[in-house]
């Protein structure tokens, strides 16, 4: 773990590297701005993410951190360091951008039906085109007010992006109008009010579900933060009386050296060395291990980990940016840099199309005038060219087939987060799963039970619950559940003795039982030895003799060997990575057709963000399936991350795609689902580039008059709308 040696940057020799927090940024030809300015300073190279709206900076140590946010400023934009402190605090979520989206959608859009009304109805009154202005102003002014300012802002640093073609497009239309009706030359003609307000509502519904994505990706470090611990409860030394007190602190106050409490049932507060105390600790957190580890003094505990049983007191050894559960935060947020986007496609032509829509209209008015000798006739033709370029298709494309592709999916339990995770699904070679919760179902349970010969399975369970009926350690209850589940009756106990690290030991009817490791017996007959291999187990016995047995692992979802040999079958190489015992996590991949080859245990969070990583660099494009907070860093570095739905809240908000059923059999699904998603973007994308390129001429040529492109427009939207919906037929029903 690399540490932090100058609060604004990381420094590695000469190179160091700072975040950088974007404002500003509405579009993908924003951050490719940003990023191209600051590349051009000589040995930086920087990637900025617009989703996140945070750029990552290498620099020499000859560039200073100022002059990289003069740059970024001067490119239009603000910028400001995030300090390594508050990259470990829960990021603060600020919805006002997107409330503010919305209220202009819902507002644009009910006046745009007003409008549409007004000029489609069938009557005509001297005040209709008056009342059409009325109601259509405030929408192009107010409503339309985000893409008018962004243009503004291009324009002053000589570029343009999709809100220059929106606005021009919005303005050309609304515009025509207003002259026409003020001169009085639409009594024979037509007005094209309605062309402002549809196309304004039509995209701010498409940026505000746009918005709604970023903002739902950049909350999976506010989950995760929220699952550390808040305070903690500090062990200090009267100066005068010299008496030892608690004190609670908050977290941040915590140093290295403290002697802190943590009670059965609370979360590590850091990382540290118990000094005093026994228990059992869920590390599912930082390791994926799906079974408690036992500890006592002088063992080692994880920030975020969670205390089952007894009352410990741990030195912290590490506080801050420098801990375990710290370094999977930084993992997700440092994978997060560099997501694909498909919008980007749209923005890096538009950056093109819209000075070249700009020219040829210019070119267009004047040959007209010089051709025609009227301006007027000239000002209409040229009109006409910016109002058949006006890319209402072109903003539709994405956010339209992403609505029906995520509906369709959200009734078949498949959650896709927005359009940047579509990239790359269709060479989609390699699938990488987590064990515990994806490919089990993650609650440890009994699956092995065996009695020496001469004693019945059943006194074997039955002896083995009533001792740990007096323990509270989650194999324990898993044993003690197994027996309830077949209507045993446990016996009564007396002489409750725990054996920290080892097992316990009680009195049934005179007898002294002992559950717990094999080490506790000295006689241990074969052909209970031979369960050690398949899980953790547990022994039971009497007279230092064990005379039975007991596994305790977790159990196979009974959909997932099947989804896997279906992925195997579509030509995808299955891996299995787990924080378990390499014993258990081999039993498992040979179940569901694992071969032992890809499989990888005893792995930690930043080993399964490696492990992504290593495939990524032989050539693959790798997709994630995991469902717990340590799989989080990995699922964000996957091509294509995905959680089970009955995860951890972090999982879910870092992946891609979400799967709401608790099996693998959805996998297949989302991968297809993604893949026809994307497919139907591109083909509403073609279609709108192709649109413009084959209709600009014909206005140009003076083929085409507003009203034709008006219609034309529309006519394209309406075709991007119906391309869009066939996704609802891609998932057969059940």
């Amino acid at each position: 773990m690399s540490t932090v040696t100058d609060p604004r940057s990381e420094s590695t020799t000469d190179e160091h590297t700072v975040d950088l927090a974007i404002t500003g940024m509405t579009c993908a030809s924003c951050s490719a701005r940003v990023e191209r300015n600051l590349g051009k300073i000589d040995g930086v190279d920087a990637v900025v993410n617009l989703a996140t709206e945070k750029a990552r900076v290498s620099h020499p140590e000859s560039v200073s951190i100022d002059e990289l946010i003069a740059t970024v400023e001067k490119s239009g934009y603000g910028a400001t360091v995030i300090e390594p402190e508050a990259r470990l605090a829960p990021p603060k979520h600020t919805p006002v951008a997107r409330a503010d989206l919305a209220r202009r959608a819902i507002v644009a859009g009910a006046l745009a039906a007003v409008v549409v009304l007004l000029a489609m109805g069938p009557w005509s009154f001297p005040a209709n085109p008056w009342l059409q202005l009325l109601v259509t102003t405030p929408v192009v002014v107010w409503a339309a007010w985000p893409f008018h300012r962004a243009a503004f802002v291009n324009a002053r640093h000589l570029a343009s992006t999709m809100d220059t073609l929106v606005s021009l497009g919005v303005s050309a239309a609304y515009l025509w109008s207003l002259v026409t009706l003020l001169t009085g030359a639409g009594q024979d003609g037509h007005y094209y009010f309605e062309t402002a307000a549809v196309i304004t509502a039509f995209l701010l519904i498409g940026r505000w579900l746009e918005a709604r994505s970023k903002d739902e990706g950049r909350s999976a470090l506010t989950e995760l933060m929220d699952l550390g611990a808040k305070g903690v409860a500090v062990q200090r030394i009267d100066s005068r009386t010299r008496a030892t007190t608690e004190v609670i602190l908050p977290l941040d106050e915590l140093q290295v050296g403290d002697h802190f409490i943590v009670r059965p049932g609370e979360k590590v507060a850091t990382d540290g060395r118990i000094i005093d105390g026994t228990s059992s600790i869920d590390t599912s957190l930082v390791t994926g291990e799906s079974v408690p580890v036992d500890v006592r003094s002088g063992d080692t505990v994880d920030a975020g980990t969670v205390n089952t049983s007894g009352r410990l007191i741990v030195e912290a050894t590490a506080v801050g940016s420098d801990t375990t559960f710290a370094a999977i935060v930084r993992l997700v947020e440092q994978a997060q840099t560099g997501k694909a986007d498909v919008q980007r496609l749209a923005d890096r032509v538009s950056a093109v199309f819209v000075p070249a829509v700009l020219v040829v209209a210019l070119l267009t008015f004047v040959g007209w005038w010089i051709g025609s000798g009227s301006a007027t006739t000239a000002i209409g033709v040229a009109v006409t060219v910016l109002i058949i370029a006006c890319p209402c298709a072109l903003g539709l494309a994405t956010p339209m087939a992403l609505l029906v592709g995520t509906s369709r999916g959200a009734q078949k339990g498949i959650l896709i987060k927005g359009p940047q995770v579509l990239e790359d699904t269709r060479r989609i070679d390699t699938l990488v799963l987590d064990k515990t919760g994806t490919i089990t179902t993650g609650v440890a349970q009994v699956t092995d039970l065996a009695a020496a010969p001469g004693l019945h399975p059943a006194a074997v369970l039955s002896a083995a619950a009533a001792v740990e009926s007096g323990s509270e350690h989650p194999i324990a209850r898993a044993i003690v559940r197994r027996a309830q589940d077949q209507g045993i009756k446990i016996p009564r106990i007396t002489d409750f003795e725990s054996l920290p690290g080892s097992g316990a030991v009680a009195t049934i009817k005179g007898t002294r039982v002992t559950v717990g490791k094999s080490d506790l017996f000295d006689e241990v007959p074969p052909e209970l030895a031979t369960l050690e291999r398949r899980g953790t187990t547990v022994f039971v016995g009497w007279e230092r003799k064990a005379r039975g047995a007991l596994t305790v692992a977790d159990e196979v979802r009974d959909t997932s060997g099947d989804a896997i040999r279906a992925l195997r079958a579509e030509g995808l190489q299955v891996w299995l990575l787990s924080g378990d015992a390499e014993h258990n996590a081999t039993a498992i991949a040979a179940t569901v057709g694992i071969d032992a080859e890809h499989v990888i245990a005893g792995v930690r969070p930043h080993d399964k963000h490696d492990v992504i990583e290593r495939l990524q660099g032989e050539g693959r494009v790798v997709a994630m399936v995991g469902d717990g907070v340590n799989d989080a860093a990995a699922i964000v570095r996957a091509d294509l991350g995905m959680a089970m739905g009955t995860g951890t809240d972090v999982a879910m908000e870092s992946a891609d795609i979400v799967l709401v059923h608790a099996d693998l059999e959805s996998v297949p699904r989302a991968i297809s689902l993604s893949r026809e998603t994307l497919k139907v973007i591109k083909q509403n994308l073609g279609w709108a580039f192709g649109y413009n390129i084959a209709a600009i001429p014909l206005a140009v040529a003076g083929l085409l008059n507003p009203m034709i492109a008006g219609a034309a427009m529309a006519m394209s939207s309406v075709l991007v709308v119906l391309n869009s919906l066939r996704l609802r037929r891609v998932l057969p029903d059940d």
